[in-house]
């Protein structure tokens, strides 16, 4: 077994397909020739890894409602997430990538970790069958799910909207103080979220920061960008059940 393989406790039958899990698309850039990279890899491990997270949380979470199953779920397929667990395995020295994505911190780079993992995951499961994917992810994972449910919609509103959304799309919300009133002793401020230019939410606050978590909060309950994520789905011709 290679050290990686070692790490992760699977052993490839076809290598390839690791080798493609881990090649970087710089290194096809790079070389001006044809060469494999992981973004078909991640997008099959993406969808893999969202089927294990939601089997897992199903079963362990028997009493939790859709909304926080939903929200739980989106705290462990976050790109910060996947950027833990890659660190964990040390994912970053094993990729393959050109040199000027190297140079420029590109095995460290979480977003390039997290595409990464989830490739890895997408090769095991070609390589082998949904049950040992799964088994090898949950081994992967196994702390996290201990620790996501401490985590609640009141104490980081802010995290838990862009955990959703990334979810979703890799763009993260912005917050935009649109007014603000009263004596410098006692101002209150208002502020909105945006996404892929919708507004999700807004809110008021005796700071900026306050008014920040209100807008989120507010997002977090009107949940705008499912109706957005609907319509982009129809228009793109998918079926929606």
């Amino acid at each position: 077994m290679t050290p990686l393989e070692e790490k992760i406790g699977y052993k490839f039958r076809n290598s390839l397909l690791l080798a493609e899990a881990l090649t970087h698309p710089s290194l096809g850039h790079e070389t001006q020739q044809f060469h494999f990279d992981n973004q078909r890899l991640e997008f099959l491990g993406d969808a893999v890894l969202q089927l294990v997270i939601t089997e897992r949380l199903f079963k362990q979470h028997a009493g939790k409602s859709e909304g926080k199953l939903t929200k739980m779920r989106a705290r462990m397929v976050s790109k910060e997430a996947l950027f833990r667990y890659a660190k964990n395995i040390e994912l970053g020295p094993f990729l393959m990538m050109g040199k000027g994505e190297e140079s420029n911190g590109g095995r460290e780079r979480s977003s390039t970790l997290a595409d990464a993992f989830e490739a890895l995951i997408g090769a095991i499961y070609l390589d082998s069958d949904f049950i040992t994917a799964r088994d090898t992810l949950l081994r992967m994972t196994d702390k996290a799910f201990e620790k996501v449910h401490v985590h609640t919609l009141e104490v980081n509103p802010k995290g838990t909207l862009q955990e959703l959304l990334q979810a979703i799309s890799p763009r993260s919300p912005n917050y935009f103080i649109v007014s603000e009133s009263g004596p410098e002793h006692s101002k209150q401020f208002v502020a909105i979220v945006q996404w892929n230019g919708m507004e999700l939410g807004r809110g008021e606050g005796g700071s900026k920061k306050q008014a920040e978590t209100a807008a989120a909060l507010d997002a977090l309950h009107s949940k705008r960008w499912e109706e957005e994520h609907l319509q982009d789905a129809t228009e793109n011709g998918y079926a929606v059940l």
